[in-house]
């Protein structure tokens, strides 16, 4: 502990990211240090006990890692820890914890949107509302569509309820496969996902970016998906082999996609995706609802709590999985 034995908590954002709305509780409690990048981060670490990361696409707490001379504990302000799942940390006693719960219910929500969007045709609608055109035609019925979710966790999980609830079939992929769950006709293992690919109507991306689920879908996943099928990716980037998507959807394997994360962010201009009619495009926004740093900030004071007062913190991610459980 410090001189005045408060534990030292270091706050690492993005460069020129304001500070999390909040923190001024934590400051009550703690000596607060700030860090945006790898210098700063070096100064600060030493004599740090905790970490709240909010930049999830940090590589400079790596580059500062030997620094770190007291660390207990970081709390990432994400679902995804992807970006701080490097070595040193996954082999060494340092408790990682994550945002798992904040995003879930406006992920799923973004994700019913998105089927909703596409069988009510939405988007030519949209284009044609621009151009002033009236164009009466027949769309599609969400009723009774299967819906295979890849990442049985706790964003899946209320992905399945929504889309059960509007009266489609939510299906589920993970590494432990069950038949009996409440939010799934069945989740199926690892090992059955192209045989289930070949059975959905919409296909959403709910994983942790992981050694295993980098580059999932590539040409021969979209090859296993129905012609008339839909790729919704809401996990991580990565996941999806962009060159092989654009080739699936320009040769017609298959039908659309909506997607909220891209191997390259911010998406550049000049992308071929954005030239694609059968594509709806967001920001990485999915989970972000009015208050959602707040909710961060909140949920890390709730754990902090618990580890101020030396009891057992949730939300413990498995540092070699990648994920929490």
């Amino acid at each position: 502990m410090t001189a005045s034995n408060k534990p030292v908590v270091t706050v690492l954002t993005a460069p020129g990211e304001a500070p999390p709305p909040g923190i001024e509780a934590v400051q009550a409690r703690a000596e607060v240090r700030f860090a945006c990048d790898e210098q700063t981060l070096r100064d600060t670490l030493p004599g740090t006990d905790v970490m709240m990361v909010t930049d999830f696409r940090t590589e400079a707490l790596e580059a500062a890692w030997p620094t770190a001379d007291r660390l207990k504990w970081i709390h990432a302000t994400s679902a995804g820890v992807d970006a701080l799942m490097f070595p040193a940390l996954i082999k060494g006693d340092v408790t990682v914890t994550n945002a798992r719960g904040i995003f879930d219910r406006t992920i799923a929500e973004y994700v019913l949107c998105s089927i909703l969007m596409f069988a009510k045709d939405f988007p030519r609608s949209i284009r044609l509302q621009l151009k002033n055109e009236w164009k009466h035609r027949d769309t599609e019925r969400a009723e009774g569509k299967q819906v295979l979710v890849v990442g049985a966790g706790s964003i899946g999980r209320q992905i399945g309820r929504l889309v059960n609830a509007a009266g489609m079939h939510a299906h589920g992929i993970a590494r432990t496969p069950r038949q009996k769950d409440p939010d799934f006709v069945a989740v199926h293992g690892n090992d059955e996902l192209y045989d289930q690919l070949s059975h959905a109507d919409f296909v959403v991306i709910a994983a942790p970016l992981t050694p295993q689920t980098e580059g999932l879908f590539d040409s021969k996943a979209f090859a296993a998906m129905k012609k008339s099928a839909r790729l919704i990716n809401i996990g991580r980037g990565p996941i999806v082999k962009t060159d092989d998507l654009i080739k699936a959807l320009d040769d017609g394997e298959i039908a659309g996609a909506a997607l909220d994360v891209f191997e390259e962010e911010p998406l550049p201009e000049d992308h071929p995706l954005w030239e694609r009619d059968n594509v709806i495009m967001t920001a990485h926004m999915a989970g972000d609802f009015i208050g959602w740093k707040r909710a961060l900030t909140d949920q890390f004071l709730e754990n902090f709590d618990r580890w101020h007062k030396g009891g057992e913190l949730f939300n413990l991610v498995n540092k070699e999985l990648g994920y929490a459980g």
